[in-house]
């Protein structure tokens, strides 16, 4: 897909993921609209950028993001809230708010953007998910369900848009992301492997996949192997996770604006 002109938008913009992509796609001759909930960090990256400003919350104001966007080339779904801790633990209303940020509010958007792409006969959809989605992983449980539901809804949209020229779906599954998400989710990644990768290395295959038609793109590659080993030899998988553990925050992305 040509990006020079396109119009998209960028939730989640204020800071990691979100703010490293809007720099990447910046340099495409994009035209950006960036939200998030944090007007003064959006107005940074909108300054670096060049980008438009709407400042929300995904989860209870989709249909006012889609009015005030307008049409809109690329949706990035990248706005995400992280939890960590035993799902015994967990406080009340929070398994609410994972699932209303990282999965409800996607499909909200999707559902109100999805049908300009298809008439214009034009458009990609990003959803950035998470290598807990396609493996899950302890501690967050919820967490990991919220990106697995976002996978399976890209997967499935995918096959509904088959038929659509030029509209399509990518996925892209982050590891361990040097962002400030692990410390505002109230855990903080101390694993010394695997190494968290840089945010703009996710936002480069973000441009990649949106510039190639990439419809899954790991980050870093090498999580395709267990990504893969769970789905084809699951229980040599446990096996291994077993054995090896996983601490808290082992495989989440950035997510937390």
């Amino acid at each position: 897909m040509r990006l020079a002109d396109a119009h998209v938008l960028v939730t989640g913009a204020s800071s990691g993921i979100g703010a490293a992509t809007a720099r990447a796609l910046a340099g495409t001759g994009a035209r950006l609209t960036l939200a998030g909930r944090d007007r003064e960090r959006l107005a940074a990256v909108a300054s670096a950028t060049g980008g438009s400003v709407l400042v929300c919350d995904v989860a209870t104001q989709a249909e006012e993001l889609a009015s005030q966007a307008g049409h809109v080339d690329v949706l990035v779904n990248n706005a995400g809230v992280g939890w960590a801790g035993p799902f015994v633990r967990m406080p009340a209303g929070s398994a609410e708010r994972l699932l209303a940020v990282n999965l409800a509010a996607p499909i909200e958007l999707t559902r109100l953007l999805l049908p300009g792409m298809v008439a214009a006969g034009r458009g990609r959809l990003v959803f950035v998910a998470s290598i807990a989605g396609a493996v899950g992983v302890g501690q967050e449980a919820v967490y990991s369900a919220t990106k697995a539901g976002l996978m399976a809804f890209a997967e499935g949209l995918r096959h509904e848009l088959d038929h659509v020229p030029g509209v399509g779906v990518s996925v892209l599954l982050p590891g361990v992301v040097d962002t400030p998400f692990f410390v505002r989710r109230g855990a903080p990644y101390t694993r010394a492997w695997p190494a968290p990768v840089a945010p703009e290395r996710v936002a480069r295959a973000i441009v990649a996949a949106i510039r190639d038609g990439r419809p899954e793109s790991f980050v870093p590659g090498w999580l395709r192997v267990p990504a893969r080993l769970r789905g084809a030899a699951p229980g040599a998988f446990r096996m291994l996770a077993r054995r090896f553990g996983r601490a808290q925050g082992s495989a989440a992305p950035d997510g937390a604006r």
